[in-house]
């Protein structure tokens, strides 16, 4: 056998065979890659209607091409928001989404194709699609309002997608498609309160309510900068997931109703500095008896409904101060990026689905039963 080989690899014909073989192998591999990224359809889902709601209907439709500004990114991983599965039984409200509209609005990938134009992005470059595709920076506007992500033709649970190069931002190098999809809506949300609105600093006691998207990222945040964050929860066991990614402090709501007061005195008394305030109209009475003086609220969901009023009289007693948040913008989702590049920081992901197992995930937002992000590998 050793004998054999060694004829073999002197032989110059049974060498010529050999190269010959290895580049017929090449041009096969070549070729079958060059197919598979030049394919003219691709999957995506689609809201469709389905009586008073939607489903999810999985469609192959023709890939899209890019135009002038314009990138195509093949997307490898999405993540859900609460957002999400309002849209699917029809709560979000008037434009909401539409049949045929692609959902979600947080995703991340590689650019495979650039337009005529494009400056921002080559070939190969990792990326995220902001949520507001035309908020790039400063204020908010009824256009940039009108244009997030999800439930629309900009929906980014899709195989591949064609966006404008200036509604993507580079994603941090050391983390993975599904953490980076986890960042555009509550990433950003969660740095846009505590640091742009809340000008958190080391040593800031800081309120967490629940262990969903916002509030996990928002812990993990916080601790990174040094400050004190607590966090409730109805679990345990999601408590001491929370102790490992970085909560100075826990409270378990449901053992303790009067949760505000054991936050409170996990500050000495002084109460919290900040507040991530994602329960609604059941959690926010109590998040103003947790704040200490000159305090700041970042109004951010309604999981029990939108509170309809303000504790005005506490609120100015303590000068307190309340902002309601939406996301945010590109320059604020680049300020995020920077900083979880700094602190290494790596989103916390509770489970992967695959794309067809879409529905799957749908299902598990909507019964709370996670902790942190829900993502979908496609």
């Amino acid at each position: 056998m050793h004998l054999a080989a060694e004829r073999s690899a002197t032989d110059p014909r049974a060498r010529r065979i050999t190269r010959l073989l290895a580049a017929a192998a090449a041009a096969l591999l070549a070729a079958t890659a060059a197919t598979s990224a030049a394919a003219q359809t691709i999957r995506q889902y689609q809201f469709e209607p389905d009586g008073a709601t939607y489903r999810l209907a999985l469609k192959e439709v023709e890939r899209p091409e890019a135009g002038p500004n314009e990138v195509l990114v093949r997307v490898h991983a999405v993540s859900l928001n609460r957002r999400d599965v309002l849209m699917l039984n029809a709560r979000y409200g008037p434009g909401g989404n539409s049949a045929g509209g692609i959902p979600l609005s947080d995703g991340a990938g590689e650019v495979i194709a650039v337009g005529p134009n494009v400056s921002r992005f080559e070939v190969g470059d990792r990326v995220a699609g902001i949520f507001f595709e035309k908020w790039i920076d400063g204020d908010r506007s009824a256009e940039i309002n009108g244009s997030a992500r999800g439930g629309n033709a900009s929906g980014m649970l899709s195989e591949v997608i064609v966006s404008h190069e200036d509604a993507l931002v580079a994603i941090p190098e050391h983390l993975s498609y599904e953490q980076a999809a986890t960042l555009p809506c509550a990433g950003v949300t969660a740095w846009v309160a505590l640091f742009k609105h809340g000008g958190l600093e080391a040593g800031d006691y800081v309120l967490l309510e629940g262990t969903g998207g916002v509030s996990t990222l928002g812990l993990q945040l916080a601790a990174a900068a040094g400050a004190r964050p607590i966090i409730t929860s109805s679990s345990d066991e999601k408590l001491e997931r929370a102790k490992a990614l970085g909560a100075f402090g826990t409270v378990n709501y449901r053992e303790n109703p009067e949760w505000q007061r054991t936050v409170r005195e996990l500050t000495g008394g002084a109460g919290v500095k900040h507040v991530l305030e994602v329960g609604g109209e059941d959690t926010l009475p109590k998040a103003v008896q947790a704040l200490g003086y000159d305090g700041h609220i970042a109004l951010i969901g309604g999981l029990s409904g939108f509170a309809s009023s303000l504790p005005v009289g506490a609120l100015m007693t303590l000068g307190g101060r309340v902002t309601g948040i939406y996301v945010g913008s590109r320059a604020d989702f680049e300020a995020l990026n920077a900083f979880i590049a700094e602190h290494g920081i790596e989103p916390h992901v509770d489970r992967v689905f695959e794309l067809e197992d879409a529905p799957a995930a749908f299902d598990l937002m909507e019964n709370g039963d996670f902790m942190g992000k829900i993502v979908i590998r496609l």
